[in-house]
């Protein structure tokens, strides 16, 4: 099997309401597609994404200026074009929108090698379990007031979920500590509650609030200062009883390789597009399993489930339904389970009247 063309498409999925974090507003997520074609009929395909399509094109340009790397190659061999790429793009650096297009060719090439042997990828990987546990994380904004997140809350159950995130992160902790008292209330013990600060804190507001919320049954939380701030990350976790998750905003096995060694961390959340890929993906699930770490993947919920049912340090996925509009399956919920696909490759193709509707211009 030999890579004849590769195709992109660019498309902006918008958001039925703008949406808002401690350091974002969003309105969409604009997707870069990436469709690898071959001479067997076969059709790799992935995605990357900005917020609010931003940039997209500057995704597209660096996807497409790897096409010597891809076009010619079969893709059984994708440690050696993932090696190639590694290789080239050291003069511009191992972060953003380099790591990302290798993320996409990488994971292109490992969903036409599940197709072509008509296997699920996390069987071809050597497969530890069928469902993974997953919490709603589309939802309970910062841009949301009490009743709504109380709505939301309850939305959440009736769709099956048993797990659930909240945002954190307002000025006066006092107004985070009401907001999630009142959706512990509304779902009841028996249904775990996260908390994500999106980095919006100092590691004194982060000690401060999650002193507060430990009274509230909070199963972690997430990204408490600055991603830069490793040591004040630690400082949080050392101080806490609280789980710290963070790592989603780690480039490569070499910055969750930093997290690690400055202990900053209970749970690693590797990000498939950060990380670079699933050959990246596996690499990162065996260095936390080295050091006696779980791992929860980061948004990109669809080409994670093959890590989830693969890596048996998984403990769970982020439930991100941002780009389910893009795919003609859908994911399935049991009991606040995701049941990972058996279908070929990462188990999920693109919707072409879809794009078409979701299609921007180049």
């Amino acid at each position: 099997m030999k890579i004849t063309t590769l195709k992109t498409r660019l498309t902006d999925v918008p958001f039925a309401n703008p949406i808002t974090t401690a350091i974002h507003n969003m309105r969409s997520v604009g997707c870069l597609l990436v469709y690898l074609e071959t001479d067997v009929g076969l059709v790799g395909q992935s995605y990357i994404f900005t917020l609010n399509a931003v940039r997209l094109k500057a995704f597209d340009e660096m996807v497409r200026g790897f096409s010597h790397r891809i076009v010619g190659q079969d893709p059984h061999y994708v440690t050696a074009i993932n090696s190639a790429i590694w290789s080239e793009i050291n003069p511009t650096g191992y972060a953003g929108v380099t790591i990302s297009a290798l993320s996409a060719l990488d994971t292109a090439c490992w969903d036409l090698i599940g197709k072509s042997a008509d296997r699920p990828l996390h069987h071809l990987f050597g497969a530890c379990r069928d469902r993974i546990r997953t919490y709603a994380s589309g939802g309970l904004w910062l841009s949301q007031n009490i009743d709504e997140l109380v709505n939301e809350a309850a939305t959440f159950l009736d769709q099956g979920f048993r797990a659930m995130k909240v945002r954190v992160g307002k000025a006066d902790p006092r107004e985070d500590f009401e907001r999630v008292r009142a959706v512990r209330e509304a779902v009841g013990p028996s249904i775990e509650l996260l908390a994500d600060a999106n980095q919006a804190l100092t590691p004194k507001q982060a000690i401060r609030l999650g002193r507060m919320l430990e009274e509230l049954d909070i199963g972690w939380l997430e990204e408490p200062v600055s991603v830069h701030d490793l040591v004040g990350q630690a400082e949080v976790r050392n101080a806490l009883d609280l789980t710290i998750a963070s790592g989603e905003t780690e480039w490569t096995r070499f910055g969750i390789r930093n997290t690690i060694e400055a202990r900053a961390a209970d749970v690693l959340m590797p990000d498939l597009q950060r990380i670079g890929g699933l050959t990246e993906m596996r690499r990162v699930a065996a260095l936390a399993e080295a050091y006696s770490l779980p791992i929860s993947t980061h948004i990109f919920t669809e080409h994670s489930l093959c890590i989830a049912g693969s890596a048996a340090n998984c403990i769970s996925v982020e439930h991100m339904p941002w780009y389910a509009p893009l795919f003609r399956e859908e994911m399935k919920i049991v009991d606040g389970d995701i049941i990972i696909p058996v279908r070929p490759g990462t188990g999920f193709t693109f919707d072409e009247a879809a794009v078409t509707r979701f299609a921007i211009d180049h």
